[in-house]
């Protein structure tokens, strides 16, 4: 049991290398006006590669609550479970505004959601969830949740609006709410009307995580292994069918985390889920996987450090020769990539440098079993 248990979250950590090494990766372009399509999120409507990663994360936290917590409940007193839970969101909440504010802490603009942020509110709910409730009522929350949105986001009428529609950024009720509880000094900077991870576009999000416990859980079965992807293959496909059909009524869209959006993701995680192990637990197939392995059991630090990172080289400028100055990033980027290729190929290079340069760090503590939790 505890090396089929072990070979499970070889394959969880290779599934959240893959992701986090895809958001690190888009999040760290040399150039922001010159990136390739599918490296992009789509403008509103619609669906990127890009637009899977944020999903696949919090399917996957989803996915470890259940391994992690299913154990601990039978151990742990109940108590002492919740103050981990407790513990845990709170940490990585607190994470998340440093990181929004890091290095000026400029606390009249300081953007309040984030996507710690919305990890660590999505796993706080989930966990309470998986504690109290058998797989059966956590798909009917899910369920509930999904429906709700999407009578809220197309029904409910938004104040200064005349038509409320989810095609307008600003005339939707998520937006509508995280402008008037939290304030427009508080959101995304983007035109200062919405928020990609706001208030109320968090509850499908807290749907998306069950998605992912309700997969930890039937990995926890004792079903075999072939039974346990064809399981994942099978409800992945008939997710990603009713995505396609709900997105007619309730358009995919990854800033409101759309109802729509929450199935079709959740479907093609479980189909990417069972293709790792399928190529990891039943045929073998492991030496591709190690960087991956890398990354995903130390994916926290490498989000964290890549962040600060990403801040420091935009922070740090010098004089440009003349009345301005110049970014470190920027500096960097004209000198070394730019010179080499055209702009779109330069700044997809200097992106997988950045990531690369963090595989070396991340395997070093990798090799010294160091990994960093919270």
């Amino acid at each position: 049991m505890a090396k089929t248990l072990e070979n499970r979250l070889v394959s969880l950590d290779v599934f959240r290398g893959i992701t986090i090494a895809g958001m690190i990766l888009v999040n760290n372009p040399g150039d922001w006006s010159s990136i390739y399509p599918p490296l992009q999120h789509a403008a509103w409507h619609g669906l990127t590669p890009t637009d899977l990663v944020f999903p696949f994360f919090l399917f996957i936290v989803g996915v470890a609550i259940a391994l992690a917590l299913g154990k601990r409940a039978a151990e742990d007193a109940k108590r002492a479970v919740y103050l981990k839970i407790l513990r845990r969101s709170a940490l990585i909440f607190l994470i998340g505004l440093f990181l929004n504010g890091f290095p000026y802490f400029e606390l009249g603009t300081l953007r309040i959601p984030g996507v710690l942020q919305r990890i660590a509110v999505c796993y706080l709910i989930a966990s309470i969830i998986f504690l109290h409730a058998s797989w059966k009522k956590q798909t009917l929350i899910a369920i509930a949740l999904l429906l709700v949105y999407w009578l809220m986001m197309t029904l409910v009428p938004v104040p200064g609006c005349t038509v409320t529609t989810i095609s307008d950024k600003a005339c939707n009720l998520s937006a509508y709410i995280d402008r008037a509880v939290l304030g427009v000094n508080h959101i995304w900077s983007l035109g200062k009307v919405y928020d990609p991870e706001g208030i109320l576009s968090t509850l499908p999000a807290v749907a998306t995580t069950i998605s992912g416990v309700l997969t930890g859980t039937w990995l926890r079965s004792e079903r075999g292994r072939p039974e346990k992807v064809a399981g994942l293959m099978v409800a992945g496909s008939f997710l990603l069918a009713i995505g396609w059909v709900w997105l007619f009524w309730f358009p995919l869209n990854k800033s409101l985390w759309t109802s729509s959006y929450v199935v079709y993701t959740s479907g093609i995680a479980l189909c990417f889920l069972g293709c790792c192990m399928w190529l990891i637990d039943l045929k073998g197939y492991k030496m591709w996987a190690k960087p991956f392995v890398v990354f995903g059991t130390n994916a926290l630090a490498l989000y964290i450090g890549a962040e600060l990172l990403a801040k420091l080289l935009d922070a740090i400028s010098f004089s440009d020769g003349g009345s301005g100055r110049i970014a470190l990033k920027t500096m960097i980027f004209e000198n070394v990539f730019l010179p080499i290729g055209a702009p779109l190929n330069a700044s997809l290079a200097y992106a997988i440098t950045f990531i690369l340069g963090w595989l070396v760090v991340l395997w070093v503590l990798y090799r010294k079993n160091i990994f960093i939790k919270v």
